[in-house]
């Protein structure tokens, strides 16, 4: 049988943790997925009231035990996909799949940027970041996914059912995916090109990729899935409205997509440690009244 979580937070930073104390605290069962936090890289943080000096990776680690002594459980996985399905979500990882009535995004903004020319001036013209999105617009043509991670093997199977002419590019990245992504890749036989890219060019559409190598291939589409997700990549797979790569969230940190909450660095302002704490505890405080009032 399934567990489904009342709430699983994505992330394990300052706004995640905080928003673990507050619905472990109302007793709804809580599960934090994440990966390394971007604060583990802080040599000292000096500015946070009540603590005098700490480091990132001291702060995480507390935070961490905190949130398990509250009875929250916490793995170390990396999200690659969210899905909605009726009144739940699902949560796929890299290793598991989990469901939970609610979420709270709380990833923060990736800060990878990929290293080809003119993805910005063909954004919507070809280039896009969602497949469930925007791939409906290429049934039968001929597309790409831009990335080297099981995330870029997750949003490439969304292609299914829309076009079997696909190519993997990882811009010189040797793939860091788990056997069952490599399996998928080789079932499929997906066409992998690990040559690094210069740029994307046409005319008012995407036409063709040109590689550094001088040599070019044609192409229709191209969905960037570079490196892990973020929360904004989740948010727009899920249909939630984002604004300036920041998702729009209400004085409760709702979105618009009823059980879909958000917290810390992905919903602009000030990218402080107390910010993001600040957030999260909303955001735990806010799915306690919103599950009260769908289970009523």
């Amino acid at each position: 049988m399934i567990m489904i979580f009342d709430v699983i937070i994505i992330g394990k930073g300052p706004a995640g943790l905080s928003a673990s104390l507050y619905t472990t605290r109302g007793n709804l069962s809580t599960l934090i997925i994440g990966s390394d936090s971007e604060l583990l890289k802080a040599h000292v943080i000096e500015n946070y009231c009540f603590i005098p000096r700490a480091t990132g990776k001291e702060m995480i680690e507390k935070g961490i035990q905190q949130a398990r002594d509250f009875g929250a459980k916490v793995v170390e996985e990396e999200v690659i996909g969210i899905k909605q399905l009726d009144n739940t979500f699902i949560v796929s990882t890299n290793q598991n799949s989990y469901v939970a009535r609610s979420i709270i995004l709380a990833t923060g903004k990736s800060k990878i940027q990929v290293p080809i020319k003119n993805l910005d001036i063909f954004e919507g013209k070809g280039i896009h970041y969602c497949v469930a999105c925007d791939g409906y617009f290429y049934n039968g043509s001929s597309v790409g996914i831009l990335g080297y991670t099981d995330y870029a093997i997750h949003e490439l199977k969304e292609f299914e059912g829309i076009t079997t002419n696909i190519t993997l590019y990882t811009n010189g990245n040797e793939l860091v995916v788990n056997e069952e992504s490599k399996k998928y890749l080789s079932d499929n036989k997906i066409k992998i090109n690990t040559s690094p890219i210069l740029s994307v060019d046409g005319g008012d559409f995407l036409e063709f990729v040109e590689f550094k190598s001088g040599e070019q291939e044609k192409i229709e589409g191209l969905f960037v899935a570079y490196g892990t997700a973020s929360s904004t990549d989740f948010a727009r797979n899920l249909g939630v409205l984002v604004e300036s790569n920041n998702i729009i969230v209400n004085k409760e940190q709702e979105t618009d997509i009823s059980g879909v909450f958000a917290a810390g660095n992905c919903t602009g302002g000030f990218a402080q440690v107390s910010t993001a704490v600040g957030e999260g505890a909303n955001a735990g405080q806010s799915i306690k009244k919103y599950l009260r009032t769908i289970k009523q």
